[in-house]
């Protein structure tokens, strides 16, 4: 026991935390107040902190290590005793710490006997509640990861650019794991080689601050980039905590043992069965509609809250438990990949209509565990169970923008043995998918072919009419439209005479493509036409998309810019409902080029769009089609030669800012292509001064205040008024319909 202020803790990303629990702890009303977390989270630092600088509301502190029994005896009295004879009312402050597990009843016991002391204020410590009546909770968690900023913490591959020292430096996880890192070895920075390994490293240890702290001492070793490689696998071979600390903070291996200490059977067999789940899974994914023992470990922290995807909770088991409990049930990796292997044959029949944007979203929510389970089947020589997972995952991970692993897990199952030849050939062809919409439609054909060579010797007629279909479209794509067109007629034969409703309207499409190509619109309009009433049907929101684009490319063609941006915009709202992301660059890119060209006022906007789907694509890891980049490369050429460089640089910069959602909804707020001035617009015209009109003008190009005020060379405020008089001038409410209103006269 000790009566004392104490040391700088030197906390690092606890100011709010610290700030909130002071002002807490000197409200009149409290009277006992419990900072609960998981181990290793720093919450003894935290009190300490928070008590170190009573100030005036208090006469004394009072520190007590409630996991020594014999502290708990008499503290009644030892805490009255504790208040100077000149307190003049101030009250006594006790910092009662460690009350877990065992030393939980007792210290609840001992703040039940201070409840007749009002001039006595209990701060608590543990990793679960007291559960004494009047106790506030104050829950701490880890320090935020890189990840948690940038929204690509569980690798839904929509994360920014969270491997620059400058994006991650002020995380901080990282700014603890610099601090500890400085003072193992004095030269360690922060670079642009190591960040991306600092910002993994982080993320990897989920931000708790013990494990950062063992962490950094480990980079008099080793580098960060093999000190990440080695925690990959498992966390808890960190050691090498201060000797005078408790055992539990020496190591993570014991910290998770002790963190598990106390669990009752079920709950942690629970545990050791969710360990195996990567992080961000969901209640339905893994069974937890009725789950004895899942309130216990909620209690404790070893199961936590990470999110939420539509409604449904995602939850993780934090690191290091998750890695100690994994090792300890070995045999709970097979039924999670027996588990995912079920779910994604059971999606399969509704991925392509009713259904597919939950499917899809739900599909993209669960893509770590997947790849665990494929991780898993592969490496204990299951061919087919992989063969068949990879085979389900073929729409999700062409509208999660998976390319690259995709194409390499078809090949790495292909390859394995032994396999049938079915599901060899069908792998095969799906890495020609991969391949061609990685950029590379001669290698697609190649897998094709190799596809149905395979596929002669199965017999399967199905199978090989939709490898004939995607070779015919892989040859489209090399500019061989008159042999494209010939294999594709037959593909759509036999895919409607065997009534594969799904794939005669892909084929349709491939088809019309074709035709067009060699002069025929007519044909290839009216294949689109039944493509689109086909994928309406069956409400496959994907493949109706891609049907729309290419109805607006030929609206395009023949000057029909009003049905273009409509087909364009239902197709952009298909996109967002799945969460496409391979497609999603293309629409976004022909809706920056038909604003070019029916609404010049709209250029940096136009910008944005671009800019956004030149980093969505790139985070694919497609390549652009040559005819489309020298489209792209020209309208970006024209964009730089008519905008003033600052602007057409902050427009760029904040394109390649947007999330995918954010692009889908800058193109929809842009106003749709007129072909001629709408009747009355001259009055809306003449009802603005000159000044009105220009800052309107302005507006409609997409600038902020701030741009049209150094435009303009006038002040913010000023842009300010006149855009507020624009609006009511034109009974516009937003921004939005003032680019409308200007579209329609500029």
């Amino acid at each position: 026991m000790s009566v004392t202020g104490g040391p700088d803790t030197g906390l690092i990303g606890r100011e709010s935390e610290t700030a909130a629990l002071r002002e807490r702890l000197r409200s009149p009303g409290v009277r006992l107040i419990t900072l609960t977390g998981r181990a290793g989270v720093g919450k003894t630092r935290l009190a300490g902190e928070a008590v170190r600088e009573p100030g005036d509301a208090f006469a004394r502190v009072v520190t007590v290590d409630a996991a020594a029994p014999q502290a708990l005896a008499g503290l009644r009295e030892t805490v009255v005793a504790a208040a100077p004879e000149d307190a003049a009312g101030r009250r006594v402050l006790l910092l009662l710490d460690g009350c877990d597990h065992e030393a939980r009843g007792p210290a609840a016991e001992a703040v039940v006997a201070l409840a007749g002391e009002p001039g006595v204020v209990v701060l608590a410590t543990g990793v679960e509640p007291l559960g004494v009546y009047g106790e506030q909770l104050l829950p701490l968690g880890p320090l935020p990861v890189p990840g948690d900023e940038y929204g690509d913490k569980y690798g839904d591959g929509s994360g920014g650019d969270g491997g620059s020292p400058h994006t991650v430096a002020s995380v901080a996880s990282v700014a603890l794991f610099t601090r500890r890192a400085r003072d193992a070895d004095p030269s360690f920075a922060l670079t642009p080689e190591n960040a991306a390994a600092v910002a993994e490293i982080c993320t990897l240890l989920d931000g708790l601050p013990l494990a950062l702290e063992l962490a950094a001492l480990r980079l008099r070793l080793l580098p960060p980039h093999l000190l990440a490689a080695r925690l990959r696998g498992r966390t808890t071979v960190l050691a090498g905590g201060p000797v005078n600390a408790p055992a539990r903070h020496r190591s993570l291996a014991a910290l998770a043992e002790w963190s598990c200490r106390g669990l009752d059977p079920a709950a942690l067999a629970l545990l050791e069965r969710l360990a195996v789940y990567e992080p961000g899974f969901g209640t339905a994914a893994a069974g937890l509609d009725d789950e004895d023992g899942m309130d216990a470990l909620l209690d404790r922290g070893l199961l936590t809250a990470v999110g939420e995807e539509r409604g449904e909770l995602r939850l993780a088991v934090p690191e290091p438990v998750r890695s100690h409990a994994r090792a300890r049930g070995a045999e709970a990796a097979d039924a999670h990949a027996e588990r995912y292997r079920r779910m994604a044959a059971a999606a399969l029949p509704g991925l392509g209509g009713t259904g597919q944007d939950r499917l899809l979203r739900e599909a993209a929510a669960e893509a770590p565990n997947v790849l665990a389970a494929l991780r898993q089947l592969h490496g204990r020589g299951d061919a087919e169970a992989a063969a068949a997972l990879v085979l389900g995952c073929h729409l999700p991970w062409l509208a999660q923008g998976r390319l690259r692993e995709g194409l390499e897990w078809c090949d790495t199952v292909a390859d394995a043995g032994p396999l049938p030849e079915a599901p060899r050939a069908r792998l095969t062809d799906l890495s020609g998918v991969f391949a061609l919409a990685l950029g590379d439609p001669q290698e697609a054909v190649r897998r094709h072919r190799r596809a149905l060579a395979l596929g002669k010797g199965v017999g399967d007629r199905r199978q090989n009419a939709l490898a004939s279909l995607r070779l015919g479209t892989a040859l489209l794509r090399t500019g061989d439209a008159t042999a494209a067109r010939s294999v594709l007629v037959t593909a759509h034969s036999a895919l409607s005479t065997m009534g594969v409703t799904g794939g005669t309207a892909e084929a349709a499409v491939a088809l019309a493509a074709a035709l067009c190509a060699e002069g025929d619109r007519r044909k290839g309009r009216a294949l689109l036409a039944a493509a689109e009433e086909t994928f309406r049907r069956s409400r496959d929101g994907r493949g109706l998309a891609g049907a729309l684009r290419a109805l607006a490319a030929l609206d395009l063609e023949g000057d029909e810019p009003e049905p273009a941006g409509t087909a364009l915009r239902e197709a952009l709202r298909l996109y967002e409902a799945i969460d496409e992301r391979t497609e999603l660059p293309g629409a976004l890119e022909e809706s920056a080029l038909l604003l070019l060209r029916t609404r010049p006022a709209q250029r940096p906007r136009a910008v944005r769009l671009l800019a956004a789907a030149d980093v969505l694509r790139r985070r694919t890891g497609a390549e652009v089609p040559q005819e489309w980049r020298s489209q792209a490369e020209r309208a970006r050429t024209e964009l730089g030669a008519r905008l003033d460089w600052p602007d057409f640089a902050t427009a760029w910069a904040e394109g390649a800012r947007m999330s995918p959602a954010t692009a889908v909804a800058e193109a929809l707020s842009s106003p749709g292509p007129s072909r001629s001035p709408v009747a009355g617009a001259a009055a809306e015209d003449r009802s603005l001064t000159p000044r009105q009109a220009q800052v309107a003008l302005l507006v409609a190009e997409g600038l902020t205040n701030r741009h049209i005020a150094a435009r303009l060379d006038i002040s913010e405020w000023t842009v300010v008024n006149h855009v507020r008089q624009v609006m009511r001038r034109l009974g516009c409410t937003s921004r939005v319909q003032v680019a409308g209103a200007v579209g329609r006269w500029a």
